[in-house]
């Protein structure tokens, strides 16, 4: 299964180029593509995962992707039942950063901006606060399909962000390790595994099955590249996924979405939701129904 490499459809006569997307549920594999991605999640959950990283998505959240920085927006299971009537809907923009920055942006007065673009390959996730403004720029640009005013409302947009401090890192720059093709692919493969299967009772022996390696062999590569062992990243992903079911509210108690996310005992499931979350789960649902209370007010 390659999964890396992923063509955006850039048409040669825009140096930008915008799309709307109403699917089911996004694209489920990891991927990367050198352009740059601005994208506005305008209805649908899950987690975002990007390098090594992972982050909780929900409706009008704006996220902005690096170029060739691996990434895919893994809806909740629930997207994936037939009897779920769920869609996704996202705007996204696409540039390349070389292009912008070495034409549109080339000049003195714009350096700032091109430094932001240069800074901003690691990708970062837009502050709620700027949500209205960005958001607003994004469905003009995305209105305009030519034209000079159309460049202008870019320039404004990415002036806009770089004028605000990112309120979420995707991922850390300080990731020297540099995979090859194949190392590429055999990562990709093991994301998408325990992406589609975290419910289930994974074994170490399972994943390593999947990777095609003995598994002592498999932790050091996986450890090597992604900065986790096994365990921690399946917990992450489990975790993402049990606080993704909080939110949404449709649960019947702590308990059932402790089996439903794979845990075998509720015991180790406080305990390791405590160790990634800082809170235990009923402290973090209740969090949740107090901002809740406090944004209606």
């Amino acid at each position: 299964m390659k999964v890396l490499q992923f063509t955006i459809p850039i048409q040669h006569d825009k140096t930008i180029v915008s799309r709307i997307d109403v699917l089911p549920h996004f694209y489920p594999y990891l991927h990367k593509h050198k352009e740059m991605q601005i994208t506005w999640v305008q209805q649908g959950h899950g987690t975002l995962v990007t390098d090594n990283n992972m982050h909780l998505f929900q409706n009008d959240d704006i996220f902005v992707i690096g170029a060739n920085q691996p990434h895919v927006f893994k809806n909740t299971s629930s997207y994936f039942t037939e009897e779920k009537n769920k869609s996704i809907c996202s705007l996204d923009i696409f540039f390349d950063p070389d292009v912008i920055c070495n034409s549109l942006l080339n000049i003195p007065e714009l350096r700032n901006l091109r430094s932001f673009i240069e800074k901003a390959q690691t990708g970062f996730k837009v502050p709620d606060c700027s949500f209205k403004e960005v958001s607003e720029k994004m469905l003009l640009i995305k209105d305009l399909e030519i034209g000079l005013t159309r460049i202008m409302h870019f320039i404004e947009l990415i002036q806009l962000m770089a004028s605000v401090a990112p309120a979420e890192k995707l991922s850390n720059d300080t990731n020297d390790v540099k995979s090859n093709e194949n190392d590429g692919i055999r990562i990709s493969h093991i994301y998408n595994y325990i992406l589609h299967n975290y419910e289930k009772n994974l074994t170490l022996e399972d994943i390593a099955q999947q990777a095609f390696m003995t598994p002592q062999a498999f932790c050091r590569f996986f450890k090597k590249h992604t900065g986790h062992t096994f365990i921690s990243f399946l917990n992450e992903v489990r975790i993402n996924e049990a606080r993704k079911q909080f939110s949404e509210g449709n649960y019947e108690s702590i308990s059932c979405v402790a089996y439903n996310c794979g845990f075998n005992s509720i015991t180790n499931f406080n305990r390791v939701f405590k160790s990634i979350t800082q809170q235990i789960p009923s402290f973090y649902i209740e969090s949740l129904k107090q901002s809740v209370q406090l944004y209606a007010s």
